[in-house]
C-alpha cells in the first residue's frame, strides 16, 4: 500500500515541488491550500495525468474545526497519513513600530497555530501506528532574526523549538519530528524584495545562487523517507552557506 503525505499550504511554491516529488516516489498526495484553488486543482490535475494519486483539501490551518475536517477527508479517502509537511506560513516585512496586534496574531495563528492545529490532528493515529514523519518548514530567519521581520522571525523561531521539544516526546513512539529551515528561495514568497536586494543576498550566499525550490523539496522528501530513521529533533538549513 502506498504511503500517505499531507502537505499544507501546497499548491505553490516550495508545497507544490514537494507535492510532485513525494508523487513521483509513489506516494498519495493530499493537497492543502487557503485560497489558492485554481492553483491546488491545477496541481491536482497535473500529478494525476502523471499517474499519480493526489486529492485537493480546502482548509485555513489557523481554524481547528477546519483543520479536523481536512484530516479526516484525508484519512476517509486515503486512510493513515504517513507523513505530515507544515509548510503552510505567510510571511511580512515591517518596522517592528510599524506592526499592529493584527499582524502579529495572523503571523502566529498560520505560522504556529496552524503547524499546532495538523500536528495535533494527524498524531494520535502515528502513535497508534508507532510510525509517522513530520516536518515543519521554519526559516533561517527563525535562527538569526530577520529585521523589519520581527514577528515572522518569532514565529519561525517558535517552530524551531516545537520542533525540538516534540520530537522528544514522540521519540519512544518512533515518531521523527525534524525541521527544515530554507535560506533565501525563489518563491513567491520573496517576491515582495527588490532585485537589489536578492542580488547582495545572492552575493552573501558562499555558493552564489538563489535556492530552488526543488532544493528544499529534496531535503523535506528525505526526512519523510525511511532513509531519515534515525534522525529527528533536527533543524536543517538549505540555504547556499548563507548561515552556517
Amino acid at each position: 500500500m502506498n504511503k500517505t503525505v499531507l502537505i499544507t499550504g501546497a499548491s505553490r511554491g516550495i508545497g507544490a515541488d514537494t507535492a510532485r516529488l513525494f508523487a513521483e516516489q509513489g506516494w498519495n498526495v493530499a493537497i492543502n491550500y487557503n485560497h489558492s484553488e485554481h492553483r491546488a486543482l491545477a496541481l491536482e490535475a497535473e500529478l494525476k495525468a502523471q499517474g499519480a494519486s493526489a486529492m485537493v483539501v480546502q482548509a485555513d490551518i489557523a481554524e481547528a474545526q477546519q483543520v479536523q475536517s481536512m484530516v479526516h477527508q484525508v484519512q476517509s479517502h486515503f486512510g493513515t497519513i504517513d507523513a505530515l509537511v507544515n509548510n503552510a506560513g505567510i510571511a511580512q516585512q515591517r518596522l517592528f513600530t510599524e506592526i499592529t496586534e493584527e499582524d502579529w496574531n495572523r503571523m502566529f495563528d498560520v505560522n504556529v497555530k496552524g503547524m499546532y492545529h495538523c500536528t495535533q490532528a494527524v498524531v494520535r493515529d502515528m502513535i497508534n501506528n508507532h510510525a509517522g514523519k513530520i516536518i515543519n518548514l521554519s526559516s533561517i530567519w527563525g535562527i538569526t532574526g530577520g529585521s523589519c521581520e520581527v514577528h515572522y522571525s518569532a514565529a519561525k523561531a517558535a517552530v524551531v523549538g516545537f520542533t525540538k521539544a516534540l520530537a522528544k516526546e514522540l521519540g519512544l513512539s518512533n515518531i521523527q519530528v525534524n525541521c527544515v529551515a530554507p535560506g533565501v528561495i525563489d518563491t513567491e514568497m520573496n517576491a515582495a524584495l527588490t532585485a537589489d536586494a536578492m542580488e547582495q543576498l545572492k552575493e552573501e550566499t558562499p555558493l552564489g545562487v538563489i535556492g530552488k525550490c526543488s532544493d528544499v523539496a529534496n531535503l523535506i522528501y528525505f526526512l519523510a523517507s525511511d532513509k531519515a530513521d534515525f534522525i529527528t529533533g533536527q533543524v536543517i538549513s538549505p540555504n547556499g552557506g548563507l548561515v552556517i
